[in-house]
């Protein structure tokens, strides 16, 4: 699946419609292009203030939250790369805490094509050499950079002496990619683990965990899984985590979900498993409640789209995080009124595997397409669903699902990260 930019700035969009034509539609892996075209741009990723590199399937975004924002309330300035976009490219590229400016990113982005003439380097290795470009030139204290896909053949696995290195959690997901099984999925992620760097992750079962301890001690990284050297639990209104330097009683993530707990753990986990710097107990309190990460659970604003109904949205994209959204749901969303569901997936997907775990937490669920990307059409998706016992309809776009579901009712949007950032501009809430 090819990744998809717009822009409202003329540099930007020339510079984005220069992409397009310049770089093979489609996800690539592998490092040889990345670094061709990091060398002819001076190698910006030894460069970089102290790095952070974070893989996963999903919640490695909400880790980069925490940490962000933990950073940040002990007083570090942050860059952050993170992807995909939902609304804008400049979503990707946090400068020293800010959104890099259209100006800077349209300069940039001519740079990294003209450096990879020759080359064709994939749409995200553009993003990346961008963003490492963008780091290396703007002073900071700390650098965090989220994988894309995978791990190991990742472009952001340039990075040769990070300070630490995480997982979050893992479930099947690209597997044309990354291989059949969890454990294969497990080693892919774990390959950014580097010599004498402390590899922080979730708990996982036992033979995804041995794979990632295959490979951690392969590589000479010191493996720090949750469950051995830290672990943290949520209960009673508090996240409760505990390591070999003590015990914390932290308020709960204003993220909603228990797995932003867990995500919020790992981050800590990472924080306090590092050497750079000295973030206090009151900077991860303070991150609970600063942390924030668009379309995971966003209680919508009233907007354009929406108006005043109640709408939530979640671009949770696989049945793991489909598990999750459903769960939050159960004890949430279904009290007080109906809850309606809005759908979409792309090819790629399993929409059956995400529509199932709502099984007795909604009874109705409107199909739509995905703008610009590849997915089911809502009359195959109304057919999956139909036959695991929900009713569907099949609309043309979200506008008009809405208008089929009375005002009164709750309704969730998921699916898709690229049907999120549809539903976000749409309503005009740009990710900021």
């Amino acid at each position: 699946m090819a990744d998809f930019a717009r822009s409202t700035h003329p540099g930007v969009q020339a510079q984005l419609d220069r992409l397009s034509k310049l770089s093979p539609a489609g996800d690539r892996l592998g490092l040889d292009r990345i670094c061709e075209v990091l060398e002819r741009l001076g190698r910006p990723q030894d460069q970089l203030p102290p790095v952070l590199h974070i893989a996963g399937t999903n919640g490695k975004g909400s880790t980069v939250a925490f940490l962000r924002a933990a950073l940040e309330a002990s007083g570090c300035s942050v860059h952050a790369f993170t992807s995909p976009h939902l609304v804008r490219f400049n979503e990707r590229i946090r400068v020293a805490g800010r959104l890099i400016d259209d100006e800077t990113l349209s300069a940039l982005l001519s740079e990294v094509l003209d450096a990879g003439a020759g080359i064709e380097p994939s749409f995200f290795e553009v993003a990346t050499a961008v963003a490492l470009l963008a780091f290396a030139r703007m002073p900071a204290d700390a650098c965090i950079l989220e994988v894309g896909l995978g791990g190991r053949l990742d472009a952001t696995n340039v990075i040769e002496h990070p300070i630490i290195t995480g997982i979050a959690n893992l479930a099947l997901d690209h597997q044309q990619f990354l291989g059949s099984g969890l454990a294969d999925i497990a080693g892919e992620k774990a390959a950014i683990a580097k010599a004498g760097v402390p590899l922080v992750t979730q708990l996982y079962p036992a033979p995804v965990a041995s794979r990632i301890g295959e490979i951690a001690h392969d590589r000479g990284a010191t493996w720090l899984p949750r469950g051995g050297h830290w672990d943290a639990i949520a209960s009673g209104g508090k996240l409760h985590y505990h390591d070999e330097n003590g015990t914390l009683d932290l308020p709960l993530p204003r993220l909603p979900g228990r797995h932003q707990a867990m995500n919020a753990a790992l981050a800590i986990a990472m924080l306090r498993h590092q050497d750079a710097f000295a973030v206090p107990p009151s900077a991860l309190t303070a991150a609970m409640g600063w942390a924030d990460w668009p379309a995971r659970l966003q209680h919508l604003a009233p907007g354009q789209l929406v108006g005043k109904r109640e709408v939530w949205l979640d671009g949770g994209h696989n049945p793991s995080a489909a598990r999750q959204i459903a769960n939050y749901a159960k004890h949430h969303l279904t009290c007080g009124k109906p809850l309606r569901l809005i759908f979409a997936s792309l090819t790629t997907k399993d929409p059956g595997g995400m529509i199932e775990p709502f099984t007795g937490v909604s009874e109705h669920i409107h199909m739509v397409p995905i703008p610009d990307h590849s997915c089911f059409s809502p009359d195959d998706l109304a057919e999956i669903a139909a036959e695991l016992g929900f009713r569907a309809d099949a609309h043309d776009d979200v506008e008009q699902a809405l208008a089929a579901i009375p005002e009164d009712e709750r309704v969730l949007i998921f699916g898709s990260l690229y049907l999120a950032g549809a539903v976000l501009a749409a309503n005009g809430q740009l990710p900021n």
